[in-house]
């Protein structure tokens, strides 16, 4: 496996909640940069006895609603 992908969505309060979409591997934080490295540990935890992924892919989902009139 060379890629994992996580959705990432920024919850109301500001912090950040990530889910990877192909195995069972969950993350949270306040700022960003605590994201990254969360997402980095929990990744190591999940392949602690097998192969890790070359690179974790982080998709910020944004929904934003817009008035137009």
């Amino acid at each position: 496996m060379s890629e994992l992908v996580f959705e990432v969505v920024q919850e109301s309060d500001g912090g950040y909640c990530a889910e990877c979409l192909t195995e069972s591997i969950f993350a949270e934080a306040d700022t960003w940069e605590e994201l990254r490295k969360n997402v980095i540990e929990a990744t190591t935890a999940f392949f602690f006895d097998r192969p890790r992924p070359d690179r974790v892919r982080l998709h910020l989902v944004r929904d934003e609603i817009l008035a137009v009139a």
